[in-house]
């Protein structure tokens, strides 16, 4: 069962629904800028900055079962681009709506002896408190759904080079000369000879190449 425990009024994902009474039908429309709380997204991937502002337009809406609440959280994400590693910012909408249950109700509106009898029918359930309201575990949820698991800084985004890491979007034209491996260890060799030397080894090559055209 999910239980608003101690919730503060001054919290400001707190929300008092005392004006919608117990009036099925009775509704409440509410603008609000709040601060993002801490861990609000994926973490590691992409998520809203603690603190950040994050602006809330929210319907809420008196039902036989408790308070309906429907909302929209604007905010601007911040992350790293999966494929270049370079960081990103990103719009953020997420829409969400959750029922806020009377903890003297059931899930249809009627009275109950106890709240929490059933522990299997409440698992899912939010509770209003004490006329309140708590939204972070609903918003953070719809947070996280509403961000993408593979952010990129552009749809077409070329990534990295696999050979060097270099940004491949700076320099559209990158790219490395392929070295046959079998000289590979000579050429290295050669930027350490002399004139003479590399002489030497020249003729040694064009013996080789002789020797396999035959």
């Amino acid at each position: 069962m999910v239980l608003n425990a101690r919730l503060d009024h001054r919290d400001p994902l707190v929300f008092d629904t005392h004006e919608l009474g117990r009036r099925p039908g009775a509704l409440q429309r509410l603008s609000r800028t709040v601060d993002a709380p801490k861990d609000f997204g994926v973490q590691g991937v992409i998520a809203v900055p603690e603190g950040a502002p994050v602006e809330l337009d929210l319907r809420l809406e008196s039902v036989m079962e408790g308070v309906l609440v429907t909302g929209t959280a604007r905010a601007k994400a911040e992350g790293e681009c999966v494929r270049c590693l370079e960081p990103l910012e990103q719009q953020l909408e997420a829409d969400f709506q959750e029922l806020f249950s009377y903890p003297d109700a059931d899930d249809r509106g009627r009275p109950v002896a106890e709240p929490g009898d059933d522990a299997e029918d409440d698992e899912d359930r939010y509770f209003v408190e004490d006329g309140l309201i708590g939204l972070e575990p609903v918003l953070r949820d719809a947070v996280v759904l509403a961000l993408p698991m593979q952010p990129v800084c552009r749809e077409d985004c070329p990534g990295l080079c696999s050979e060097c890491g270099a940004r491949l979007a700076d320099d559209p034209d990158h790219h490395h000369d392929a070295v046959d491996i079998r000289w590979a260890a000579l050429q290295g060799l050669a930027g350490s000879l002399g004139d003479g030397e590399k002489d030497e080894m020249s003729g040694a090559e064009a013996g080789v190449d002789e020797k396999q055209e035959k």
